[in-house]
This record gives C-alpha cells, sequence and structure tokens, in this order.
C-alpha cells in the first residue's frame, strides 16, 4: 500500500526498517523528576508502533547551551547511564534512536547565553554573550563529547541541531554572526562552526555512528542564506562525515507560521527536493506531514529519501503499524492545532495532544479491560462524547451514544468548515471509524429524555454548547444578524460590510472565513506570505504585498487591549497577521448601543459611531446545553457531566476531549 514509505533505508553500517524519521520533540519530560521513565515509555509505544528511526527533544552540550536554567543537559556519564532506559525501551521492539544535540545561542533564557555576536533576539529576554575564540572551541568539543556520550548511552546515533535559529544557525548567518576573525564575515567562515562540530563528532565516534544534521533550508528571516549558501553547506557537511540531512524550515522568530493548520500540508517538501538532487547521503524533509498517503506521494516523486513526522506521533504511536496493516483509516490524525503540544511547552507544562491525551501520559493514563462490565449511556457526540464513548467502549463497556444531530462531531464540524481547519475533518473521520471498530451504538436524531435514562449503570452528559443570547436593541433583525453557527453551519451569504461581535476564538474564525481569498493552491499561500520558492532572496523572503479582502470587516469586543490573537499561545499572532493582512478592522473597549436598518451603532472612546454593515454576525460566546438539568440532582453519583456541558467558556477541545478519555478509564 505504501511501498516507498514502508521501504528499508540502507546506511551502511546499518538499516532503518522504512523511511519514517519521528522527528524532534520537547516534551517537558526531559526536567521531570521522573522523565526519563515516563519519557522511555513514551519512546517505547512509538518503537512498538512501528517508527524507523526516532529522535529526541533537544538536549544541551553544557551548560550555556540550555534553553532554560534548569533545561536538560547532557554532559556526563551519569546522563548516559541514566538514559539507558530509553535506549534499551526502543531497542525491544526494534527501533533506532538517535539524541538531538542542541545549543540555545541566543534564544537561552538565562543570562550565560551566548552566540556568535552580542545581538539580542526578539523573542529573548538576555543578550548574549559573543563568544571567546577559546569559548568556541570549547563548545565543539562539547558537542563532541556528549556524542560519545549519548554512544555510550546506547543511542544509536545523534541529531546535531543546525536550525531554527539556534546557536549553530547563529554562526551562518549574516543577521546574527558580525565577527571579524576566522569565525565570521565570509560564508567560508560562517560556515566553518556547524563543519567543525561534525568533524569532532566524527572523530569521537567512529564510523558506524548515526551523524543527522538538521540543516536550515530556508531561514524565513531577513539576512539569512540563500539557496546557494544552504547547498554550499549541505556538500560541506556531506564531506565531514554526516550520515542523513535533516530538513529544518524557518527561525523561531520567524513571523512566518510553518507547521500550524493554516500551513498547507507538505507546504516546503520544494525545500528538500532542491537540495537533494546536489546530494548522495539520505536527505529528510518535514513539516505538515501527517498521513500515510502524503508520505508515500513525497517518496514517490524523489522529493526526499525520509520524511519526518514528529506531532503525527504525539496524535497516534501506530501511526507507521497501522499503515503496514493497510488501516490507514484507523489513524488518528495530527490536526496541527498546537493547543496541548507546543502551547503546553511554551507555558513550561508537559506537552500531550488534545486528540490523545495519552500522549506522555503513558504510565498514568493506562486503557485497561473493565473488570465490571457496565451499561453506560453517553448524551453528545461533540469531541467530549465521542472521546468518552469510544474509550468506555474499548475498555469492554456497553455504550449507547446519543446525537441530536444527524452526524457527529459537534463543534469540531463547524471548526472543520473554517479556512485553515479542514484538519478537523480529521479527527471526525476517526472517531466514526473508532466508533465502528470498538462497538459503540450510535443513535443520530435522538433527543434524549429523562426517562430514557433509567436503565443505565452511568450516564455521561456531554451535550455541548449553543451560541449565547445577548440583550440588544435589534439583535433579532432579520435581514440583518446571524449567529455564528448558522452562517458556518448553512453557508449563509454576508454583505460587503461586515461587523463582527465577539474576537474570541470563534469571532476569529468567521473573519479569516469570510474574507479568504478565492485562490487557495499552495503557490497562492506562499505567495501571501513572501517566500520566495527560488531561495534567491536572503531567508527566502520575498516582499510580496498584503492581499486585501475585497469586503470590509469589523472585529469588535467589549474588553479593552489587543484584538484578533485568539486562544493559542503559540498560534495567536498567526490569525492577527492573517486578519491584519487582509485588512480587518480590529477594534477593543467597545460598547454596543443597538441594530437598525442603517447597520450597528457603537461607542468607541465615548463617542458614538455608526458601523454601516450590511450583516452583523453575533459571536458572543457559548452556553452550556444542558437537558432536564432540573432532574440532573436525581441521578446521584451516575451522572458524569463533560466537555461544554461542564463548561462552555472559550471552546476548549484539549480539556473536553481528555476529560472524556479520564472518565472513561476510571468508570
Amino acid at each position: 500500500m505504501y511501498p516507498h514509505l514502508l521501504q528499508p533505508l540502507d546506511l551502511g553500517f546499518t538499516q532503518l526498517r522504512n523511511r519514517v524519521l519521528m522527528g524532534s520533540m520537547h516534551t517537558g519530560l526531559e526536567e521531570h523528576k521522573e522523565g526519563l521513565s515516563k519519557l522511555a515509555a513514551f519512546y517505547e509505544e512509538r518503537a512498538k508502533g512501528g517508527v524507523g528511526l526516532i529522535v529526541t527533544g533537544g538536549f544541551s552540550p553544557n551548560l550555556r547551551g540550555r534553553l532554560h536554567p534548569f533545561s536538560a543537559e547532557f554532559s556526563k556519564t551519569k546522563h548516559a547511564k541514566a538514559h539507558q532506559v530509553v535506549t534499551e525501551a526502543v531497542h525491544r521492539h526494534g527501533g533506532k534512536i538517535a539524541l538531538q544535540l542542541l545549543h540555545a545561542g541566543r534564544y537561552a533564557m538565562h543570562p550565560f547565553a551566548q552566540s556568535a555576536s552580542a545581538i539580542k533576539a526578539p523573542i529573548a529576554k538576555f543578550t548574549p554573550s559573543e563568544m571567546s575564540v577559546r569559548q568556541i572551541r570549547n563548545t565543539i568539543q562539547a558537542f563532541a563529547h556528549s556524542a560519545e556520550l549519548a554512544q555510550l548511552a546506547g543511542y544509536d546515533g545523534v541529531e546535531i541541531m543546525g536550525s531554527e535559529g539556534y546557536l549553530i544557525n547563529q554562526f551562518i548567518c549574516k543577521r546574527t554572526n558580525v565577527r571579524y576573525d576566522d569565525w565570521g564575515g565570509s560564508y567560508e567562515n560562517r560556515m566553518r562552526f556547524p563543519l567543525e562540530v561534525v568533524r569532532a563528532i566524527r572523530e569521537a565516534v567512529g564510523k558506524e555512528f548515526i551523524i543527522i544534521f538538521r540543516l536550515s533550508m530556508l531561514d524565513l528571516v531577513e539576512e539569512g542564506s540563500t539557496f546557494e549558501e544552504v547547498l554550499q553547506l549541505a556538500k560541506g557537511l556531506e564531506k565531514a562525515g554526516v550520515t542523513i540531512i535533516n530538513t529544518g524550515i524557518g527561525w523561531h522568530e520567524a513571523r512566518i507560521p510553518t507547521i500550524a493548520t493554516q500551513v498547507p500540508r507538505a507546504a516546503f517538501s520544494w525545500v528538500t527536493e532542491k537540495i537533494k538532487s546536489h546530494l548522495t547521503v539520505p536527505v529528510v524533509t518535514c513539516n505538515r506531514i501527517n498521513t500515510p498517503e502524503q508520505a508515500e506521494k513525497i517518496l514517490a516523486s524523489g522529493q526526499a529519501d525520509m520524511v519526518s513526522m514528529a506531532r503525527p506521533f504525539l496524535a497516534d504511536p501506530d501511526f507507521v503499524r497501522k499503515a503496514e496493516q493497510n488501516k490507514a483509516a484507523l489513524i488518528n490524525t495530527c490536526i496541527g492545532c498546537n493547543q496541548a503540544c507546543l502551547d503546553n511547552i511554551f507555558q513550561a507544562k508537559r506537552a500531550t495532544c488534545m486528540v490523545n491525551p495519552r500522549a506522555c501520559y503513558e504510565t498514568e493514563i493506562r486503557i485497561q479491560p473493565a473488570t465490571y462490565k457496565k451499561k453506560v449511556a453517553v448524551v453528545g457526540a461533540g469531541p467530549a462524547g465521542l472521546a468518552c464513548a469510544t474509550t468506555l467502549a474499548e475498555r469492554g463497556h456497553e455504550v449507547d451514544l446519543f446525537e441530536r444531530n444527524d452526524r457527529i462531531g459537534g463543534q469540531f464540524r463547524l471548526a472543520m468548515q473554517i479556512p485553515g481547519k479542514e484538519e478537523f475533518r480529521e479527527t471526525i473521520r476517526y472517531f466514526a471509524n473508532r466508533i465502528d471498530e470498538t462497538g459503540v451504538k450510535l443513535h443520530l436524531d435522538r433527543n434524549v429524555t429523562f426517562d430514557m435514562l433509567a436503565d443505565y449503570d452511568d450516564i455521561v452528559m456531554a451535550s455541548g454548547v449553543e451560541p449565547r443570547s445577548i440583550q440588544l436593541e435589534g439583535i433579532d433583525h432579520p435581514e440583518k444578524v446571524i449567529d455564528y453557527q448558522t452562517l458556518i453551519r448553512e453557508k449563509t451569504p454576508v454583505g460587503e460590510k461586515v461587523a463582527i461581535i465577539g474576537a474570541g476564538g470563534i469571532g476569529i474564525d468567521v473573519a479569516t472565513m469570510i474574507t479568504e481569498p478565492t485562490d487557495n493552491s499552495l503557490d497562492d499561500w506562499l505567495h501571501e506570505w513572501g517566500i520566495d520558492k527560488e531561495i534567491a532572496h536572503p531567508g527566502g523572503l520575498y516582499p510580496y504585498p498584503d492581499a486585501v479582502s475585497d469586503k470590509q470587516v469589523w472585529l469588535l469586543q467589549r474588553r479593552k487591549g489587543r484584538v484578533g490573537k485568539g486562544p493559542g499561545k503559540t498560534t495567536g499572532w498567526i490569525h492577527k497577521r492573517t486578519l491584519e493582512k487582509r485588512g480587518v478592522n480590529m477594534l477593543g473597549g467597545i460598547g454596543y448601543e443597538k441594530i437598525d436598518a442603517q447597520g450597528l451603532h457603537i461607542t468607541l472612546d465615548g463617542q458614538q459611531k455608526l458601523l454601516d454593515a450590511d450583516t452583523v454576525i453575533v459571536c458572543a460566546g457559548q452556553e452550556s446545553v444542558r437537558p432536564f438539568a432540573e432532574q440532573w440532582a436525581s441521578l446521584g453519583d451516575k451522572l458524569h457531566v463533560i466537555g461544554g456541558a461542564d463548561v462552555a467558556g472559550e471552546l476548549d477541545a484539549v480539556r473536553a476531549i481528555r476529560q472524556g478519555v479520564e472518565l472513561a478509564v476510571k468508570l
């Protein structure tokens, strides 16, 4: 079914069982008190699931290279011994694993940060000190020593983090290297540091050890590398002794999305293809590859020798095994939301996954057969209800799932209609197949009554949310006003001038939807974000003008302050920048007065204004749907409330799905 994806890769001294590389992800377990045992369980499930080569999260080769003061370091013999639990867990299932070595450079969040030059990063708190020649030499040896220790720990190789704007990248680019000695100035001098690191590691570990270099092929920042420079470095790395070259896309400070769900699938495989034809070592492509079909297409077309997928293995550890067994429809697909993985990491929390709450909690959330089988009713087939019902059935319980609409999905069915959120359709597909696989009895178009629940041992109320009604003169205007659910569900036409009441996540989604350009091919997306496919300009950037929407849109909120960021910690800026590029007017501190034939009357900065909107869309939040709530108390301990029925608030699918799974494990 996937002959190229599942084909072994011969590296000469060793062989990988397929062309799948599980890309590096920091999980937060690296610094956890019992982190390595939990990390071992995390990687073991992925090795058992068939991954060819796993790359760990980043470990610093020395103290100054740590990302945070207490970030993980790998520089002592005790570290090597402690990591043996990880390598042994992977090797038990025939997998291979490489340790990523990452020096933060100027991205370090501590006062000991150092870099090629003393230039502060826009996303950092501290200005780094400029490394002396002695410090450069010591750092190169630190990389080599860590690689030697990784070999001692049982790792099959190391990955050198040379992209994403970390230290090695900082030496390569003019943006961050303004030195005038042998480590700066000409490109030959600026690429000397990564080449010396590779040579030192190869000398330390010998010939039969995998060295992956994560090469920044597209920096997406001003004064980044051109294609000719990237190619020159790639050839130098090959000569210096790397086994595999992995693709890196974009610095962390780049203001262009690279992995969020708004990014088209396989949006950057063309970058890898440009380099691959000039090299003899295997080349890996990455970013927004989340299905075996997409991966197979990339490999079959010759764009890369391997595909790197990171977050897809948070979503489903059995991704490869399911592809091998021709069960791709049962893969729990990564939807690129970032809400439980990167958002958590940037808040110093443990990473996990919206669609798979067990990710990084393998030792804590165990799905085991029930000792006593119950008859359970689940009311509502949104994300919370679906997660709970299928997990209950997997454990052996008899489950009836009731849904008042004619199809499953709840709020995800609305979300998948939003441009850039089409991936939410994959989660609905996954749960639809899980219902069949686990034997859940699904009842659609069914409004549950209290009497229907009398014979159940447990009742799970996952009845979701509905739009919040607001008190405003003219809110029922038949020609002007529409609520967000009706708009999205029925694709209701809107006028040329649109006012959106509410600038939370739903308001932002609606603004995105109604301003979406009609052309949405990959080339259109690259053009919109100013990405130069020839990489002729430094960093691969080209200053295209913003594509302003032909609609006049006002996105409004009562609260003063920034408008348009949305709930995502690591994706909010993407939403805001998208709306800015399209000319959306984002206004905070709004007082709503009335709606009439003229439009929406508001108060802004103490002054009354008229927005002559043709359409007013209400996105003023949600309220819990709680059928026969007055009788809930009589159900006692039999009743369990989860998802939007529990807390409406800003829609939180991470919490909803996790509640569903954790409840199912307890019952």
